[in-house]
């Protein structure tokens, strides 16, 4: 029987590593175990005895040559080994310890980068690594060799000012060391301000890299600075260049005639467009016509952003470097200036636009008769909030009621048809916030999804599906177009069994057999977690399961929501990914060609990049408006769920405002609290109390950090 190794087993490997890298590292020197253990940083007496153990077994393994006098040198032949290694790439996930994962583009398991072999890489970055001879029962590791490609080199943070250095301490806690600024190069800024720091230099041996201040925002917790920070941290620009804003100018507030007679008018057919009351760009609009025998005519219309944008315009070149608009909590930092997004390309009531339309004729249950897609030009008879609409569903009246139950009727065809077909009933929270005159948050509460919302989600989700129709191979002789797809893989089958087994435990099931079996097992799963305190949890962790939908020129469908082809054609004015489909789409229509499948592929994973970074961004505000709700809340008492359970404590979610702090494990003063990660629960030793994933508990807020947009709480009672 083999014996178990111990954790200083473990440490002597890490060591032996850190040796072996070393010598490869400084291939031209002959070093003694003293001159090694100086370069690992390494003076206490013991390691130091490690590092020498570790350079005899290297030699007894035949790795190294002795050399004279007692120094060493690393074998040439393993040496050319080493370089000739083949190298992988992959994506840097960096922790805040400074040891960082690397997702690699092959199907590949992640590898694990100890904080001593990242090469001055950072989170986000592309690199290439060579790996570590694999150790049984041990995760992948590796090197990283070098730094492709820097995902960014701007960073968003606070100045801590020295006598000649200052420090920059970034937002990020993905960014494991600060930043040194010389004094001169801090653009005056003030001890505790927010500023930008761009990153120029690293030397080879320097712990920490060198930059300057591009930028000063301000003082932390003025909303201005804090929201400025957020989109600076995701690098997206605050503002759109004078040269930009310029070369939109001259462009007509008025329809020229000839341009209307060049398209199909739907101005006298009425029309509507249904958004969040907020909204100030409406893209998307429907028009509806009875057609007789119980036939309708259901116009979805789409702002003709391709008009007004041409392609390798200076506007175009802006929104494609955005490729998304972003929705902060207080405001909307949209992909294009307000003249089009507001103004121009926005479907306002009373006024004549240029649309592109996907038109459908359908019977009573949704079956569609016949299809047609072009440029038109349309007129919104009425504009709808969501919650007009609800009420007119709901039994109220209200104008143009018939139509709006009629397509209400057609809406919930479609998606009876859509579930049957296997697609997955994901229902999203999303938070809301009432905000004062300062933007301060007064009031915070979760918008509910209702019919409303699903009706136009379920005719855009109906455009998206046809206009991708028109791309494949089975409308094309066979042969696939180049287009912009909207692809979401199957998942991962580790995640799954990973989710399987939570869900178990906590009562539910799920079966991972076919696809069709997988689906039914969801969405019964989600109807059976529906109203319960755990639904939001599953929910998330079940997201969380799944590929991550991405923009991609090759089609592999959509496995989320069951269609075989799928793209965004619907919101050209928030998502360059419906720009470029609008573009294609008429390429495709007049009957020519797009050649450059490479360029299209480049942009499509550029929109992709942007729309996670937008996403987090999103998130970021979100969390510092909840921060900043439950400041002058100190002692306050709430109700919530534990949303996670970690060896520092219990995550838990504020049920009334989806607000997620933390319990730290050491103020569970009562007993002491382990960890039992298999089962998602917190156990006491002594009396046995059981705090577990999803149960309820009611919390105090006891501090709360606005800078990390940290909540932490306390337990009043433990459940009931």
């Amino acid at each position: 029987m083999s014996k178990k190794k111990s954790k200083k087993d473990d440490y002597r490997d890490v060591i032996k590593n850190q040796v072996l890298e070393a010598f490869i590292s400084n291939s031209n020197r002959t070093m003694n175990y003293k001159q090694v253990s100086k370069l690992l940083a390494i003076s206490d007496k013991k390691t130091r005895e490690i590092v020498n153990r570790a350079i005899d077994n290297l030699v007894d393994n035949g790795s190294l040559l002795v050399l004279n006098r007692g120094k060493y040198k690393i074998n040439p032949v393993l040496l050319k080994a080493a370089s000739s290694a083949q190298t992988l790439e992959g994506i840097v996930d960096m922790k805040q310890t400074g040891k960082a994962y690397v997702i690699l583009d092959s199907e590949m398991e992640d590898v694990f980068i100890a904080a001593s072999n990242t090469e001055r890489a950072l989170d986000g970055d592309r690199v290439k690594i060579v790996l570590f001879p694999r150790r049984k029962s041990r995760k992948t590791e590796g090197r990283i060799v070098e730094v492709v490609q820097r995902a960014r080199t701007q960073f968003v943070g606070r100045v801590q000012k020295g006598t000649r250095i200052s420090y920059f301490i970034a937002d990020n806690v993905q960014m494991p060391m600060d930043i040194m600024v010389p004094n001169d190069l801090l653009k005056n800024a003030r001890n505790g301000e927010k500023v930008i720091v761009k990153l120029t230099d690293w030397p080879e041996y320097a712990k920490n890299p060198i930059g300057e201040v591009v930028e000063v925002l301000g003082m932390p917790g003025n909303n201005e600075v804090e929201m400025k920070s957020i989109l600076a941290g995701i690098d997206y620009p605050l503002s759109f260049p004078d040269e930009v804003l310029e070369s939109i100018k001259n462009i007509p507030e008025k329809i020229p005639q000839e341009e209307i007679k060049k398209r199909k008018d739907f101005r006298d057919i009425l029309t509507i467009t249904i958004d969040p009351q907020d909204a100030k760009d409406f893209d998307d609009a429907i028009s509806f016509k009875e057609l007789g025998n119980k036939t309708y005519e259901v116009g979805i219309h789409i702002a003709d952003v391709s008009h007004y944008v041409t392609e390798g315009s200076l506007i175009d070149e802006e929104a494609y470097a955005r490729a998304t608009s972003v929705y902060l909590v207080d405001r909307t930092v949209p992909m294009l200036p307000e003249k089009i997004s507001n103004g121009l390309c926005s479907l306002r009531p009373n006024e004549d636009k240029l649309c592109f339309s996907a038109v459908f004729k359908l019977n009573e249950n949704a079956k569609i008769l016949d299809e047609w897609f072009g440029r038109t030009v349309v007129r919104s008879d009425r504009r709808y909030d969501y919650d007009e609409v609800q009420e007119i569903i709901e039994g109220g009246e209200g104008d143009n009621k018939e139509m709006i139950l009629m397509l209400d009727s057609l809406a919930k065809k479609l998606r009876e048809e859509r579930m049957k077909r296997g697609s997955i009933n994901f229902e999203s929270v999303e938070v809301k916030f009432l905000l004062d005159e300062n933007a301060k948050p007064v009031d915070v509460y979760v918008v509910e999804n209702k019919d409303s919302n699903r009706l136009i989600e379920d005719f855009m989700l109906l455009a998206n599906r046809r206009v991708a129709n028109l791309f494949s191979a089975q409308n094309n002789g066979g042969k696939e177009k180049i287009s912009v797809y909207r692809i979401h893989d199957e998942p991962n089958q580790e995640k799954l069994a990973q989710f399987s087994a939570f869900v178990t435990k906590l009562g539910y099931g799920i079966k991972t057999g076919s696809r069709n079996i997988l689906v039914k097992s969801f969405n019964k799963l989600f109807e059976d977690t529906k109203g319960k305190g755990e639904q939001n949890m599953i929910e998330t962790i079940a997201i969380r399961t799944m590929s991550k939908a991405q923009y991609s020129t090759d089609n592999i469908g959509h496995y989320g929501l069951g269609f075989s082809h799928y793209t965004h054609f619907t919101a050209p004015i928030r998502r360059y990914p419906d720009l470029m489909t609008h573009r294609l789409l008429q390429l495709y229509l007049d009957k020519a060609e797009w050649k450059n499948k490479e360029d299209l592929e480049n942009k499509c994973k550029h929109s992709s990049i942007m729309e996670i970074k937008a996403a987090e961004a999103e998130r970021s505000s979100v969390k510092y408006k909840q921060a900043e709700y439950l400041a002058d809340k100190i002692g306050h008492q709430f109700d919530g769920i534990i949303s996670g359970v970690s060896k520092w404590g219990l995550f838990v979610e504020i049920q009334e405002n989806k607000c997620e702090g933390m319990v730290s494990v050491k103020r569970m003063l009562d007993d002491f609290y382990q960890l039992d990660e298999d089962n998602y629960q917190m156990v006491g030793m002594r009396h046995g109390k059981v705090y577990r994933l999803g149960d309820r508990v009611k919390i105090k807020v006891r501090n709360v950090d606005l800078f990390r947009k940290q909540m932490d709480f306390d337990l009043v009672i433990e459940k009931w």
